[in-house]
C-alpha cells in the first residue's frame, strides 16, 4: 500500500484518486505517521452511512426548538444525497 505525505498528497491527489479508482489503497501519512486511508468507494462498509444508528438511545429535552422549514429541507436534501451514495 503506498504511502503519501500530506503534501504529496496534497500536490497529486488526481493521480492518489485515479490509483485508488484502480483499486490501489493508498494511506496518507503526518509527521511519517498513517493518518487516512483512500480506498474505492464500495470498500467502505454501508452500515457506515446508515442514518438513524443512534434511534430511540437520546432523549431530546422538552425546551428543544423546533427546527424551521428550511433546515428540515436542508437534512432531507443532505440525506438524499447520501442515499444516492450508497
Amino acid at each position: 500500500m503506498p504511502t503519501y505525505n500530506v503534501l504529496e498528497a496534497k500536490t497529486q491527489l488526481s493521480k492518489l484518486l485515479d490509483a485508488v479508482e484502480n483499486g490501489v489503497d493508498v494511506v496518507i501519512a503526518r509527521n511519517g505517521k498513517p493518518s487516512a486511508r483512500l480506498v474505492p468507494v464500495d470498500q467502505v462498509p454501508r452500515e457506515a452511512f446508515k442514518i438513524g444508528l443512534a434511534k430511540g438511545r437520546l432523549q431530546i429535552p422538552e425546551d428543544f426548538d423546533a427546527l424551521d422549514a428550511e433546515v428540515l429541507k436542508g437534512m432531507d436534501e443532505a440525506e438524499a444525497e447520501w442515499r444516492e451514495l450508497e
